[in-house]
């Protein structure tokens, strides 16, 4: 017989990880306007969206599976970048009933503020793949700038 230590951390780490998650997923419904009670994460929902920073230029990118082009309005005012969309619900004909619906439907706004330093008139937007890629130039006062040292 192998005796193996106890540790108690261990043994209940899955369950308050799980406990984690569930606390996690009954705010983000709550404050989202859905309900617990179906399974379902909330009716109200927003694309994931990465921002990173280049030497020149700030690049925002959003998931948005399934939306056309037509559905995505992306704008720039005093310095706020929003996006706004809306994905429809499929109507499709089922035999039976659903067992399990998590994909969200209806409309998001997502705004996020850009530094002072921008051009945001030279701003482009890319849509390819269900991946909207917005890259916003900064300005030239913004860019980093290399200064020649004279030693002595």
């Amino acid at each position: 017989m192998t005796l193996v230590k106890w540790n108690p951390v261990a043994d209940y780490l899955p369950q308050v990880s799980h406990l984690n998650r569930e606390i996690n997923r009954m705010f983000d419904s709550f404050f989202r306007g859905g309900s617990l009670d179906d399974g379902s994460y909330g009716s109200a929902w927003a694309p994931a969206v990465d921002i990173h920073e280049r030497d020149d230029a700030y690049v925002i990118e959003a998931e948005l599976p399934g939306l056309a082009k037509e559905d995505i309005k992306v704008s720039i005012e005093n310095n706020v970048l929003t996006l706004r969309g809306e994905r429809s619900s499929e109507k499709k004909d089922h035999k039976g009933e659903y067992l399990r619906m998590e994909r969200s439907y209806g409309s998001f706004v997502r705004s996020f503020t850009l530094p002072t330093t921008i051009k945001s008139e030279k701003a482009e937007a890319e849509y390819r793949d269900g991946i909207l890629t917005i890259t916003v130039p900064k300005a030239d006062e913004a860019k980093p700038r290399n200064i020649d040292l004279k030693v002595s």
